[in-house]
């Protein structure tokens, strides 16, 4: 059994494809929505002292080639994360409950949501 393959035309849009894989440009990207994502998560926070608010980090990590952005809030008081006390509610120390407030998803939805439309423009190339 004889297998061959023909192709017309070049190879100039793969190659270049490649070499943006290679060369890491394309995750560049990610530098701009770390702080769009904190500035979002910031004014979206529910405000008593402003701490929380203020609180808001990022950090692009690539693990094997694979990238992403981790936001997170480092404001904590007696070992509880205080962000993720208000979004998804909490006991008080008198037997009753708070509710949460669906904040962060609704924050950052549209940095996502603009991520991925010039994450998809970077790929199709």
């Amino acid at each position: 059994m004889d297998i061959s393959i023909t192709s017309k035309g070049g190879w100039d849009k793969t190659e270049e494809f490649l070499k943006r894989q290679i060369s890491g440009n394309r995750f560049s990207v990610l530098d701009k929505y770390g702080p769009m994502g904190v500035a979002a998560l910031s004014a979206a926070t529910p405000v008593e002292s402003g701490e929380t608010a203020g609180s808001w980090t990022y950090e692009i990590v690539n693990t094997r080639g694979r990238y992403a952005i981790h936001w997170s809030n480092t404001h904590s008081e007696d070992g509880v994360n205080i962000a993720a006390i208000i979004q998804y509610g909490h006991g008080t120390g008198t037997g009753g409950y708070i509710q949460g407030r669906d904040y962060i998803m609704p924050a950052i939805r549209p940095i996502f949501d603009q991520m991925i439309e010039e994450m998809w423009r970077e790929v199709t190339k």
